[in-house]
Protein backbone atom coordinates (compact mmCIF):
# COMPACT_ATOMS: atom_id res chain seq x y z
CA UNK A 1 0.00 0.00 0.00
CA UNK A 2 1.24 4.00 -0.54
CA UNK A 3 2.62 5.48 2.02
CA UNK A 4 0.39 8.18 2.69
CA UNK A 5 2.57 10.06 5.10
CA UNK A 6 5.75 10.08 2.14
CA UNK A 7 5.74 12.43 -0.72
CA UNK A 8 2.21 13.26 -2.47
CA UNK A 9 0.80 10.17 -4.58
CA UNK A 10 1.37 10.38 -7.99
CA UNK A 11 1.30 7.81 -11.04
CA UNK A 12 3.01 7.55 -13.68
CA UNK A 13 2.03 5.17 -16.65
CA UNK A 14 4.82 4.09 -19.61
CA UNK A 15 3.22 2.28 -22.57
CA UNK A 16 2.25 2.66 -26.25
CA UNK A 17 1.30 6.12 -27.12
CA UNK A 18 -0.93 5.49 -30.16
CA UNK A 19 -4.30 6.78 -31.96
CA UNK A 20 -7.40 3.95 -31.58
CA UNK A 21 -9.65 3.77 -34.45
CA UNK A 22 -12.93 2.24 -32.99
CA UNK A 23 -14.90 0.47 -35.75
CA UNK A 24 -17.97 -1.96 -35.35
CA UNK A 25 -17.84 -4.75 -37.41
CA UNK A 26 -21.48 -6.20 -38.76
CA UNK A 27 -19.70 -9.95 -37.84
CA UNK A 28 -16.84 -11.93 -37.53
CA UNK A 29 -15.75 -12.95 -40.77
CA UNK A 30 -13.36 -10.32 -41.50
CA UNK A 31 -11.45 -11.10 -38.34
CA UNK A 32 -10.43 -14.73 -40.19
CA UNK A 33 -9.72 -12.75 -43.81
CA UNK A 34 -7.12 -11.08 -42.06
CA UNK A 35 -6.05 -14.14 -39.77
CA UNK A 36 -6.91 -12.11 -36.01
CA UNK A 37 -7.65 -14.32 -33.27
CA UNK A 38 -10.76 -12.61 -31.77
CA UNK A 39 -10.15 -11.02 -28.53
CA UNK A 40 -6.69 -10.77 -28.94
CA UNK A 41 -4.58 -7.79 -29.83
CA UNK A 42 -1.92 -8.47 -32.32
CA UNK A 43 1.02 -6.50 -33.83
CA UNK A 44 0.46 -5.90 -37.51
CA UNK A 45 2.61 -4.16 -40.36
CA UNK A 46 1.87 -0.68 -41.50
CA UNK A 47 0.32 -2.35 -44.72
CA UNK A 48 -1.59 -4.84 -42.78
CA UNK A 49 -2.99 -1.93 -40.93
CA UNK A 50 -4.01 -0.32 -44.26
CA UNK A 51 -5.67 -2.93 -45.48
CA UNK A 52 -7.55 -3.65 -42.80
CA UNK A 53 -8.30 -0.26 -42.34
CA UNK A 54 -9.77 -0.01 -45.97
CA UNK A 55 -11.70 -3.06 -45.50
CA UNK A 56 -13.78 -1.48 -42.95
CA UNK A 57 -13.92 2.05 -44.19
CA UNK A 58 -17.58 1.94 -44.91
CA UNK A 59 -18.00 0.48 -41.09
CA UNK A 60 -19.39 3.31 -37.96
CA UNK A 61 -15.83 4.25 -36.57
CA UNK A 62 -14.35 6.46 -34.25
CA UNK A 63 -10.73 8.63 -33.48
CA UNK A 64 -9.11 8.82 -30.83
CA UNK A 65 -5.98 9.02 -28.60
CA UNK A 66 -4.82 6.16 -26.82
CA UNK A 67 -3.07 2.91 -25.84
CA UNK A 68 -3.20 0.53 -22.66
CA UNK A 69 -1.46 2.69 -20.40
CA UNK A 70 -2.81 6.33 -21.56
CA UNK A 71 -6.39 5.59 -21.04
CA UNK A 72 -5.41 4.69 -17.75
CA UNK A 73 -3.83 7.50 -16.78
CA UNK A 74 -6.17 9.75 -18.24
CA UNK A 75 -9.24 8.20 -15.98
CA UNK A 76 -6.55 8.39 -13.37
CA UNK A 77 -6.02 11.95 -13.81
CA UNK A 78 -10.24 12.77 -14.58
CA UNK A 79 -10.66 11.15 -10.59
CA UNK A 80 -8.29 13.62 -9.39
CA UNK A 81 -5.25 11.60 -9.21
CA UNK A 82 -1.77 13.70 -10.07
CA UNK A 83 -0.07 11.91 -12.84
CA UNK A 84 2.34 11.29 -16.19
CA UNK A 85 2.72 9.81 -19.29
CA UNK A 86 5.60 8.11 -20.80
CA UNK A 87 6.01 7.07 -24.15
CA UNK A 88 7.03 8.11 -27.87
CA UNK A 89 4.90 9.75 -30.78
CA UNK A 90 5.98 10.83 -34.52
CA UNK A 91 6.32 14.36 -35.05
CA UNK A 92 3.43 14.71 -37.10
CA UNK A 93 -0.77 15.75 -36.30
CA UNK A 94 -1.19 12.75 -34.48
CA UNK A 95 1.89 13.03 -32.61
CA UNK A 96 0.63 16.72 -31.29
CA UNK A 97 -3.07 15.65 -30.82
CA UNK A 98 -1.46 13.23 -28.23
CA UNK A 99 0.62 15.51 -26.40
CA UNK A 100 -2.22 18.27 -26.71
CA UNK A 101 -4.62 16.29 -25.20
CA UNK A 102 -2.55 14.74 -22.17
CA UNK A 103 -1.61 18.82 -21.52
CA UNK A 104 -6.12 19.14 -21.50
CA UNK A 105 -5.80 17.16 -18.65
CA UNK A 106 -3.72 18.11 -16.73
CA UNK A 107 -0.90 14.96 -17.25
CA UNK A 108 2.66 15.41 -17.37
CA UNK A 109 3.95 14.90 -20.33
CA UNK A 110 7.38 12.98 -20.94
CA UNK A 111 6.88 12.20 -24.79
CA UNK A 112 10.05 11.56 -26.80
CA UNK A 113 9.92 12.26 -30.73
CA UNK A 114 10.47 9.72 -33.60
CA UNK A 115 10.62 10.04 -36.97
CA UNK A 116 8.35 7.60 -37.48
CA UNK A 117 4.66 7.89 -37.75
CA UNK A 118 2.21 7.92 -34.45
CA UNK A 119 0.99 4.59 -33.58
CA UNK A 120 -2.58 3.30 -34.66
CA UNK A 121 -4.73 0.94 -33.01
CA UNK A 122 -7.31 -0.63 -35.20
CA UNK A 123 -9.91 -1.99 -32.83
CA UNK A 124 -12.80 -4.35 -34.50
CA UNK A 125 -16.00 -4.52 -31.69
CA UNK A 126 -17.78 -7.35 -32.37
CA UNK A 127 -21.64 -7.41 -32.54
CA UNK A 128 -21.36 -8.69 -28.50
CA UNK A 129 -18.70 -6.05 -27.47
CA UNK A 130 -15.94 -7.89 -27.68
CA UNK A 131 -12.97 -6.05 -29.15
CA UNK A 132 -10.03 -7.82 -31.00
CA UNK A 133 -6.78 -5.00 -31.77
CA UNK A 134 -4.53 -4.97 -34.90
CA UNK A 135 -1.88 -3.06 -33.62
CA UNK A 136 0.82 -0.65 -35.71
CA UNK A 137 3.16 0.48 -33.19
CA UNK A 138 4.89 2.87 -35.51
CA UNK A 139 7.24 5.48 -33.49
CA UNK A 140 5.88 3.87 -29.87
CA UNK A 141 8.28 0.77 -31.22
CA UNK A 142 11.22 3.43 -30.62
CA UNK A 143 11.42 4.21 -27.29
CA UNK A 144 14.65 3.14 -26.36
CA UNK A 145 16.18 1.97 -22.69
CA UNK A 146 19.24 4.51 -22.80
CA UNK A 147 16.30 6.99 -23.46
CA UNK A 148 14.79 6.38 -19.81
CA UNK A 149 16.15 8.93 -17.02
CA UNK A 150 15.92 9.42 -13.45
CA UNK A 151 14.46 12.48 -14.24
CA UNK A 152 11.16 10.85 -15.85
CA UNK A 153 10.23 8.87 -12.80
CA UNK A 154 11.33 12.11 -10.06
CA UNK A 155 8.22 12.85 -8.04
CA UNK A 156 5.80 9.45 -8.63
CA UNK A 157 5.00 7.07 -6.20
CA UNK A 158 3.63 4.63 -8.68
CA UNK A 159 4.80 3.38 -12.05
CA UNK A 160 2.25 2.05 -13.87
CA UNK A 161 3.10 -0.38 -17.03
CA UNK A 162 0.94 -1.84 -19.88
CA UNK A 163 1.96 -5.22 -20.66
CA UNK A 164 2.33 -4.89 -24.32
CA UNK A 165 5.80 -3.22 -23.65
CA UNK A 166 6.83 -6.34 -23.20
CA UNK A 167 7.42 -6.72 -27.06
CA UNK A 168 10.97 -4.75 -25.19
CA UNK A 169 12.74 -6.84 -22.55
CA UNK A 170 15.03 -4.57 -22.16
CA UNK A 171 13.29 -1.69 -22.43
CA UNK A 172 10.63 -2.80 -19.83
CA UNK A 173 12.97 -3.70 -17.33
CA UNK A 174 15.10 -0.61 -17.92
CA UNK A 175 12.32 0.97 -16.57
CA UNK A 176 11.70 -0.67 -13.64
CA UNK A 177 14.82 -0.74 -12.34
CA UNK A 178 15.13 2.92 -12.93
CA UNK A 179 11.37 3.45 -11.05
CA UNK A 180 12.56 1.10 -8.07
CA UNK A 181 15.90 2.91 -7.85
CA UNK A 182 13.43 5.96 -7.31
CA UNK A 183 11.73 4.41 -4.69
CA UNK A 184 8.09 3.51 -6.77
CA UNK A 185 5.71 0.80 -6.30
CA UNK A 186 5.70 -0.82 -9.59
CA UNK A 187 2.06 -2.23 -11.21
CA UNK A 188 1.48 -4.13 -14.53
CA UNK A 189 -1.39 -4.80 -16.90
CA UNK A 190 -1.09 -7.99 -18.26
CA UNK A 191 -2.79 -6.94 -21.60
CA UNK A 192 -3.38 -9.32 -23.53
CA UNK A 193 -3.38 -13.85 -23.16
CA UNK A 194 -1.32 -13.40 -26.48
CA UNK A 195 1.22 -11.08 -25.73
CA UNK A 196 1.52 -13.41 -22.06
CA UNK A 197 1.87 -16.45 -24.29
CA UNK A 198 4.47 -16.19 -25.78
CA UNK A 199 6.68 -13.80 -22.83
CA UNK A 200 5.68 -15.86 -20.33
CA UNK A 201 8.87 -16.96 -18.57
CA UNK A 202 10.07 -13.70 -18.95
CA UNK A 203 6.87 -12.24 -17.49
CA UNK A 204 6.89 -14.76 -14.59
CA UNK A 205 10.14 -14.10 -13.40
CA UNK A 206 9.64 -10.21 -13.86
CA UNK A 207 6.43 -10.36 -11.75
CA UNK A 208 8.58 -12.42 -8.88
CA UNK A 209 11.81 -10.08 -8.54
CA UNK A 210 10.51 -6.58 -9.40
CA UNK A 211 6.53 -6.17 -9.63
CA UNK A 212 4.43 -4.98 -6.82
CA UNK A 213 0.94 -5.45 -8.39
CA UNK A 214 -0.65 -7.75 -11.03
CA UNK A 215 -3.89 -6.81 -13.28
CA UNK A 216 -4.88 -9.75 -15.19
CA UNK A 217 -7.98 -10.83 -17.16
CA UNK A 218 -8.99 -14.94 -16.78
CA UNK A 219 -7.21 -15.37 -20.34
CA UNK A 220 -4.40 -13.87 -19.39
CA UNK A 221 -3.86 -15.03 -15.99
CA UNK A 222 -4.41 -18.71 -17.32
CA UNK A 223 -1.89 -18.24 -19.84
CA UNK A 224 0.19 -16.47 -16.82
CA UNK A 225 -0.07 -19.86 -14.60
CA UNK A 226 -1.95 -22.29 -16.24
CA UNK A 227 -4.56 -22.69 -14.03
CA UNK A 228 -8.24 -21.15 -13.88
CA UNK A 229 -9.75 -17.75 -12.44
CA UNK A 230 -8.95 -18.43 -8.20
CA UNK A 231 -6.20 -20.85 -8.21
CA UNK A 232 -4.18 -18.56 -10.97
CA UNK A 233 -5.17 -15.73 -8.25
CA UNK A 234 -3.52 -17.48 -5.53
CA UNK A 235 -0.49 -18.50 -7.37
CA UNK A 236 0.18 -14.71 -8.94
CA UNK A 237 -0.52 -13.19 -5.35
CA UNK A 238 2.65 -15.53 -3.83
CA UNK A 239 4.74 -13.80 -6.50
CA UNK A 240 4.07 -10.63 -5.76
CA UNK A 241 2.30 -7.84 -2.94
CA UNK A 242 -1.15 -8.04 -4.81
CA UNK A 243 -3.40 -9.53 -7.63
CA UNK A 244 -6.17 -8.78 -9.66
CA UNK A 245 -7.97 -11.48 -11.48
CA UNK A 246 -10.90 -9.81 -14.12
CA UNK A 247 -13.47 -12.50 -14.65
CA UNK A 248 -16.08 -10.51 -16.97
CA UNK A 249 -19.39 -10.85 -15.82
CA UNK A 250 -17.98 -12.85 -12.57
CA UNK A 251 -16.65 -9.78 -11.21
CA UNK A 252 -13.28 -9.79 -10.03
CA UNK A 253 -11.01 -11.34 -8.01
CA UNK A 254 -8.69 -9.55 -5.65
CA UNK A 255 -5.95 -11.10 -2.83
CA UNK A 256 -2.97 -9.75 -1.00
CA UNK A 257 -1.54 -11.72 1.08
CA UNK A 258 -4.42 -14.12 2.89
CA UNK A 259 -6.56 -11.88 1.98
CA UNK A 260 -9.19 -12.35 -0.40
CA UNK A 261 -11.73 -10.70 -1.52
CA UNK A 262 -14.48 -10.87 -4.86
CA UNK A 263 -16.29 -7.89 -5.97
CA UNK A 264 -19.66 -7.91 -8.36
CA UNK A 265 -20.53 -6.12 -11.77
CA UNK A 266 -22.43 -2.78 -11.65
CA UNK A 267 -25.15 -3.32 -13.90
CA UNK A 268 -24.42 -1.32 -17.40
CA UNK A 269 -25.53 -1.95 -21.04
CA UNK A 270 -22.33 -2.76 -22.93
CA UNK A 271 -21.72 -1.19 -26.37
CA UNK A 272 -17.86 -1.47 -26.22
CA UNK A 273 -15.23 -3.76 -24.44
CA UNK A 274 -12.80 -1.59 -25.24
CA UNK A 275 -10.84 0.33 -22.70
CA UNK A 276 -12.25 -1.87 -20.02
CA UNK A 277 -9.80 -3.17 -18.52
CA UNK A 278 -7.70 -0.08 -18.76
CA UNK A 279 -10.63 1.68 -16.79
CA UNK A 280 -10.82 -1.13 -13.81
CA UNK A 281 -7.05 -0.71 -13.42
CA UNK A 282 -7.54 3.28 -13.04
CA UNK A 283 -10.46 2.75 -10.46
CA UNK A 284 -8.70 0.41 -8.72
CA UNK A 285 -5.38 2.58 -8.33
CA UNK A 286 -7.74 5.04 -7.37
CA UNK A 287 -8.37 3.47 -4.39
CA UNK A 288 -5.16 2.45 -3.90
CA UNK A 289 -3.23 5.10 -3.63
CA UNK A 290 -5.73 6.46 -0.90
CA UNK A 291 -5.29 3.05 0.96
CA UNK A 292 -8.53 2.53 0.93
CA UNK A 293 -9.76 -1.38 1.59
CA UNK A 294 -9.30 -4.23 -1.11
CA UNK A 295 -13.35 -4.36 -1.52
CA UNK A 296 -13.58 -0.38 -2.16
CA UNK A 297 -10.47 -0.63 -4.49
CA UNK A 298 -12.83 -3.26 -6.27
CA UNK A 299 -16.07 -1.93 -6.34
CA UNK A 300 -14.54 1.70 -7.31
CA UNK A 301 -12.55 -0.10 -10.41
CA UNK A 302 -15.88 -2.24 -11.22
CA UNK A 303 -17.69 1.13 -11.45
CA UNK A 304 -15.32 2.79 -13.65
CA UNK A 305 -14.92 -0.08 -15.88
CA UNK A 306 -19.18 -0.69 -15.86
CA UNK A 307 -19.24 3.35 -17.07
CA UNK A 308 -16.60 2.68 -19.86
CA UNK A 309 -18.04 0.26 -21.93
CA UNK A 310 -21.55 1.87 -22.38
CA UNK A 311 -19.50 3.99 -24.75
CA UNK A 312 -17.95 3.42 -28.03
CA UNK A 313 -13.94 3.69 -27.01
CA UNK A 314 -11.94 3.77 -24.05
CA UNK A 315 -12.71 6.99 -22.26
CA UNK A 316 -15.29 8.22 -20.37
CA UNK A 317 -17.06 11.46 -21.35
CA UNK A 318 -16.12 14.62 -19.56
CA UNK A 319 -19.20 15.31 -18.37
CA UNK A 320 -19.97 12.36 -16.76
CA UNK A 321 -16.84 12.41 -14.05
CA UNK A 322 -18.43 14.20 -11.58
CA UNK A 323 -21.33 11.67 -10.92
CA UNK A 324 -18.65 9.06 -11.14
CA UNK A 325 -16.86 11.10 -8.57
CA UNK A 326 -19.80 11.35 -6.58
CA UNK A 327 -20.83 7.55 -6.76
CA UNK A 328 -17.22 6.59 -5.53
CA UNK A 329 -17.83 9.44 -2.48
CA UNK A 330 -20.78 7.26 -1.34
CA UNK A 331 -18.92 3.45 -1.50
CA UNK A 332 -18.90 2.63 1.56
CA UNK A 333 -14.94 1.51 3.35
Amino acid sequence: MINKTAKPVQVLGIGNALVDVITVLDDDSLLAVFGLQRGSMTLVSEELSRRIYTATETNPRQTTTGGSAANTIHSLAALGISCGFLGKVGNDELGKVFREELEQKSIKSHLLISEKDTGKVVSLVSADSERTMATCLGAAADLKPEELTDAMFEGYSLLYIEGYLVQDHRLIETAIDIARNNKLKIAIDLSSFNVVEQNQIFLRNLVAEKVDLVFANEEEAFAFTGKKQEVALEEIASMCELAVVKAGKGGSFIQRGTEKVQVGIIDAHAVDTTGAGDNYAAGFLYGYTKGYSLKRCGQIAALVSGKAVEVMGAKIKDEQWPQIRQKIENIEC
